[in-house]
């Protein structure tokens, strides 16, 4: 294969560069490129302007690696999103349900009153056991989670894609007269915009981390809370119950 073939790397994927290259010289190229020349004598057996073409070869080969850690990083905040989003949903139906547990507690405490009202001028005045009041869910001060899960519910609702930063623009890549080290210089402007990218999104999966932490936290002290008041809420309701009774046993 003539060296002179070698116009743009031959592990460049782009269809329009590949038409220079037949298909043959690409993956007998690609194939003495992975095993870095031990059938051909070796790097130091190569030629100058077959060394640049290789160093391009690896340069995109790590660019593709890159730009696959940054997809995957993508895809995890784009789960973590959905995570967020399912705490936040989580969350609210825990208030709602401690909301609708106070709720029952005002009217129990109507029926109470009713319960002990009844009876005749002759019975003993009865009271509801109360050991504790029911107070109903606690406000957060802070409520920084519900508003970022809010807004990205919001953004999925309206299929808009999580990308709080987004990737770094798209540079334009040299033009086909370009020397192979100026090639194998842009790969490494991409590689730092795609590491840039990659670092700002684990920052991002940091926070969100922390997010949820703090938010599955705060959700099991909400559960207890709801615990301790249908509890009560139990064993009054139990109460009523015997009180009227006794009531229609008369």
């Amino acid at each position: 294969m003539s060296k002179s073939n070698f116009k743009t790397s031959p592990y460049n994927y782009n269809e329009d560069e590949r038409k220079s290259v037949s298909r043959s010289d690409f993956a007998f190229s690609k194939d003495r490129y992975k095993n870095n020349f031990r059938d051909s004598g070796g790097l130091e057996n190569q030629s100058v302007q077959e060394l640049e073409s290789y160093a391009l070869y690896k340069a995109e080969e790590t660019t593709l690696k890159v730009n696959g850690c940054l997809k995957i990083a993508e895809e995890i905040r784009e789960d973590a999103s959905r995570t967020l989003v399912t705490l936040h949903q989580q969350g609210e139906q825990i208030t709602r349900t401690h909301l609708d547990a106070a709720n029952i507690e005002h009217d129990l405490s109507r029926g109470e009153k009713l319960l002990g009202s009844l009876g005749g001028i002759f019975s003993k005045t009865w009271k509801p056991k109360k050991n504790r009041t029911i107070k109903g869910p606690v406000s957060i001060a802070d409520n920084s989670f519900h508003r970022k899960a809010s807004h990205t519910e919001q953004r999925e609702k309206l299929g808009v894609t999580t990308n709080q930063k987004g990737r770094s623009t798209v540079r334009q890549p040299p033009s086909e007269s370009a020397s192979m080290l100026e090639k194998v210089e842009f790969e490494k402007v991409k590689q730092d915009d795609s590491l840039s990218d990659l670092s700002n999104l684990l920052g991002q999966l940091k926070e969100m981390a922390v997010d949820m932490g703090s938010e599955i936290e705060r959700q099991n002290k909400a559960l207890d809370g709801v615990d301790v008041d249908v509890e009560e809420l139990t064993i009054r309701v139990k109460g009523a119950n015997v009180r009227t009774r006794r009531l229609l046993g008369k």
